[in-house]
């Protein structure tokens, strides 16, 4: 590509393209139009009387909107040039692009203007191993239509491109051939299509109510509702209330359809992962209770319908286990690469009923604790009777597929991530230290479930003991006494990992850290070989792996870093939590823009800036939706019964905070703080 990489992009469609708005495909880099997985646009060139064109100048609207413009040629004919172009470029269910080419002489002009167009419909779980696809195309002039067909047995793909205005079309693209007035103007819309597979060549996606009446509704509308329902945040430290917008308008974005469920739930985040992802929803629903509850009814909806149901080995599926992730690419439906339904995370299960206690702490909703009773208790059972692998009452993980199975089922999944200090990875199955705290806390709150919803307190009561002896089990076996912190891990022998990573601070947010230990632990985390500048690393300095730009041996995550936040506020270690809500802060605002998923690990007074790494997902929801945690926590927002209680620890610097309109079961209420360098307030107003 010529210059930097720009997306537009809808939930379930993105297209990603140069500065000047056109798609030339990389074998490396997921450039294109997308939808469901799939490539439907490789090639997207526009010029003019032959030329390439460069942009004055871009306007991102919003999300899904963008407009570029562009004169044809060099740098050098900027100042003089005769013609201007103007390319607005659009998404809902389909792309649209309007083009204005304008004639600033005093002379009539006669152009060509050309728009190269192709597709490969590459799966992009593929991006890096491309193939070639038998693609069909038909030019059709008197329609003013070209369409890119793709077929493997019933899976089918096409592209289809509708212009407004006559058109010469070939197997290549389109030419449209004007005469523009003096100072005038000519313009055409095209509308780009996709159509997936179906009977008789029908969209799967038509049968979607859901899906049409958002289009129906229009994406402005739906915009303009998502950010109204959210509360207003009025701030004193510059920057914060754009950061805030911004990460609800990403959010907005990432909200995803699956085909056959009539509702949007949020997805994992741009470019890699724009599907399902069982651990990314659920987390990042966690985040964003006080803010845009209305995305954890449908997720938990969803991951209760498509959970396991019985034993799989190609699918890593297990009864109760909750899903890891649904896609419907090629490589997935065809086995090629990876499953389209996998099943292979240990976390989700238990998170599943820690999401599910909490929304109802949250929202009241009791109806949906009873309706999801049996999806809840399945997940419950699944702890022990899958989860527990060797006996020895811990969750673990080894994956039943070999050739397509994740090698590590919890949060850091990348296959090197499960090390010690001096890089030995440990034998399977593995059990990590923050799935046992997500289990303590699941079998915790699934006792409260069943004591107030179900009507089931043996049941409770079963579940508290088995609560407690794994708090009393795992802080003997997995505390370093001569270290000082917990283990990462544990071998199926039970010999620890004795890496030092930030896992354990999910541990405080999950509240099996003993009172007495939470000072050492905070210590740890917010200390110089775990604590950045900009965040907790997800692997200590020090260490023979550590590796700044390895995603899970040394970079820094704001979805980790906010829940280690959220358990140091837990344990009262409220100046820790403000030092890593500072440093994410910090690190939004001088990025700008969308949250990445994590930066390089580099001491800040080291690199003065975050180093951004060109594999992470940007935007992508559980780093949106880590900002919105973060002044959660920030605040200290915590229902408890029909209230919400207030309880600020701002960090310095930040000046006033109000959030205005939180909902929850108490109506709406609104928060206000000041950072403790002046003064420290808290009050709720319930209306």
């Amino acid at each position: 590509m010529r210059q930097e990489l720009l997306h537009v992009i809808a939930g379930n469609v993105f297209a990603i393209s140069d500065a000047q708005g056109d798609i030339e495909a990389d074998p490396r880099s997921p450039v294109g139009l997308f939808a469901y997985d799939t490539r439907f646009l490789s090639h997207w060139v526009l010029r003019i009387d032959g030329e390439r064109i460069n942009a004055l100048s871009r306007d991102d609207l919003t999300y899904f909107e963008t407009r570029f413009v562009l004169v044809p040629g060099a740098a050098s004919h900027y100042v003089d040039a005769d013609v201007s172009i103007i390319r607005h470029r659009s998404i809902h269910d389909c792309l649209h692009e309007s083009i204005t080419v304008l004639n600033h002489s005093s002379e009539p002009a006669d152009f060509t203007i050309r728009v190269e167009m192709g597709s490969d419909f590459t799966d992009i779980a593929e991006i890096g191993h491309l193939r070639q696809r038998a693609v069909e195309v038909a030019a059709d002039s008197t329609n003013q239509q070209l369409v890119l067909r793709y077929q493997r047995q019933r899976f089918v793909r096409q592209t289809t491109v509708r212009s407004t205005e006559p058109v010469e079309v070939d197997e290549g693209g389109m030419t449209f051939r004007v005469r523009i007035a003096p100072e005038g103007q000519w313009e055409t819309d095209l509308h780009i299509s996709m159509t997936m597979g179906g009977a008789e060549g029908q969209d799967v996606r038509d049968s979607l109510e859901s899906h049409q009446r958002a289009v129906r509704t229009g994406m402005r509308e739906s915009l303009a509702n998502w950010m109204d329902q959210a509360p207003q945040l009025v701030a004193e430290r510059a920057g914060l209330e754009e950061m805030y917008r911004g990460s609800l308008a990403d959010l907005a974005a990432l909200r995803y359809q699956p085909l056959s469920y009539d509702a949007r739930v949020p997805i994992a985040g741009l470019p890699w992962a724009m599907w399902l992802c069982g651990r990314h929803s659920i987390i990042t629903c966690l985040e964003t209770l006080a803010f845009t509850p209305q995305l954890t009814p449908a997720t938990l909806r969803m991951l209760a319908f498509m959970q396991g149901g019985h034993l799989d080995d190609e699918l890593d599926e297990e009864p109760g286990k909750i899903l890891a992730h649904l896609r419907y690419g090629e490589s997935g439906a065809f086995g090629d690469r990876a499953n389209a339904l996998y099943y292979g995370s240990a976390d989700t299960s238990p998170l599943f009923v820690v999401l599910l206690d909490e929304y109802e702490r949250w929202s009241g909703d009791g109806d949906l604790v009873r309706e999801l009773r049996h999806p809840a208790r399945m997940a419950l059972d699944w702890i022990d009777e899958y989860g527990d692998m060797t006996g020895d009452g811990y969750v673990r993980y080894q994956r039943r597929n070999e050739r397509h199975g994740a090698v590590n089922q919890c949060w850091k999944d990348s296959p090197d991530a499960i090390t010690s200090a001096d890089d030995r990875q440990p034998a399977f199955p593995r059990a990590t230290c923050e799935l046992q705290g997500y289990a303590y806390d699941a079998k915790r709150r699934g006792a409260r479930l069943a004591r107030e919803f179900w009507d089931d307190p043996a049941y409770a009561d079963r579940l508290e003991r088995e609560a407690a002896a794994l708090k009393d089990r795992f802080n003997r076996d997995w505390w370093l006494p001569h270290r000082d912190y917990y283990a990462l891990a544990l071998d199926p022998y039970g010999e620890p990992v004795d890496a030092l990573a930030s896992n354990m601070g999910h541990l405080l947010w999950s509240g099996i850290v003993p009172d007495d230990r939470a000072e050492t632990v905070a210590e740890h985390l917010v200390g110089p070989r775990l604590f950045s500048g900009w965040g907790v690393r997800t692997f200590a300095t020090g260490q023979r792996p550590y590796n700044p730009v390895g995603a899970h041996l040394g970079a820094v995550w704001p979805g980790d870093n906010a829940l280690i936040a959220a358990g140091l506020r837990r344990y009262g270690c409220d100046t820790h939590a403000a030092t890593i809500a500072g440093g994410i802060f910090d690190l939004a605002q001088t990025l700008g823009g969308a949250v990445p998923e994590a930066i390089a690990g580099h001491e800040r007074s080291l690199t003065k800036y975050p180093v951004q790494l060109p594999g992470a997902a940007r935007p992508q929801s559980w780093s949106s939706g880590a900002l919105l945690m973060l002044l959660s926590t920030t605040l200290g927002l915590r229902p408890t019964g029909d209230n919400l209680l207030v309880n600020p620890a701002v960090p310095e610097g930040f000046g006033r905070l109000e959030l205005l309109d939180i909902p929850g079961r108490w109506g709406h209420s609104d928060a206000y703080a000041r950072d403790r360098t002046t003064e420290v307030r808290a009050r709720t107003r319930l209306r």
